[in-house]
């Protein structure tokens, strides 16, 4: 589980515009909310899920794609310095799967963040 453990874990970069290609990995009645740019690629908010693309190798061509449906998050978290100080912000995620932190760099709104997993998992 370590190992597991290590892999789901991402940085937040910046809200970026839904991308275009994620429409293909959407079900019926699913819809991109809200994106935010990772590291290497992004993360896709929908109604039904967290979308994750991870890009690997040196040449990018390799994406791995993480699904987490709201249905298997069993608790979360957030955790900021406060308006000022907002640099170590984080959030985590209990889940079935296991234990998910993404961190997020100063400019992520972490309340908007709360706010679409709330949605997400408390409303029908």
């Amino acid at each position: 589980m370590a190992e597991l453990q290590f892999m789901l874990e991402w940085t937040f970069v910046s809200e970026c515009p839904i991308p275009q290609d994620v429409s293909d990995l959407l079900v019926a009645g699913e819809v991109a909310v809200a994106a935010y740019k990772t590291i290497r690629d992004n993360a896709i908010f929908t109604n039904k899920r967290l979308i994750v693309k991870d890009v690997q190798g040196i040449t990018g061509k390799k994406v791995e794609i993480y699904s987490l449906p709201y249905s298997s998050i069993n608790m979360w978290s957030t955790e900021n310095a406060g308006k000022f100080l907002d640099v170590n912000a984080e959030v985590e995620l209990w889940t079935r799967a296991g234990h998910i932190k993404v961190k997020l760099q100063k400019g992520v709104d972490i309340r908007r963040l709360d706010r679409l997993i709330a949605n997400a998992i408390l409303t029908d």
